[in-house]
């Protein structure tokens, strides 16, 4: 599925995105970066979490860390990470190349706050190897995402 899918996502919605593949790992913030040629905190950084009855996903920047504290209040539950199989059974996409795009199953994406002071980032597209630039009123739009304050 995968990098297939973001594109039939895409090609579906007639959204004017496209997926760059790298020749160079992308699978980490530091890794995309670099491939990219960007600062690490342009890397939007797709997190899946479980709550009691549903899976998220948190789109955060880069360099951005979960607030326990934060993500407590707002979810009301402990900072619950799925685990990589998990995350690709879930999203089908495999850790290093979650995306907002193109996912499996429907699910509920937030956007961090630390995203909104860029013009454009740059999510993984579906692959460790693999890159979408987008700006950051396009990522709300396309995802449907709900702005929250969880992490510092």
């Amino acid at each position: 599925m995968s990098i297939e899918s973001v594109k039939r996502q895409f090609k579906e919605q007639n959204l004017d995105l496209v997926i760059t593949e790298l020749d160079e790992s992308s699978a980490t913030v530091a890794l995309a970066a670099n491939a990219i040629g960007v600062e690490p905190d342009r890397i939007a950084k797709t997190m899946a979490f479980r709550l009691a009855d549903k899976d998220i996903l948190v789109i955060s920047k880069g360099t951005a860390r979960i607030d326990n504290r934060k993500y407590k209040d707002y979810f009301k539950t402990k900072v619950k990470m799925l685990k990589a199989h998990e995350v690709l059974e879930i999203t089908g996409h495999p850790v290093g190349g979650v995306c907002p795009f193109g996912l499996k199953n429907k699910l509920e994406i937030y956007l961090d706050k630390t995203l909104d002071s860029f013009d454009h980032v740059y999510p993984a597209g579906g692959s460790p190897n693999s890159a979408v630039k987008i700006t950051v009123e396009k990522l709300e739009e396309v995802t449907n995402g709900t702005w929250i304050d969880v992490c510092k």
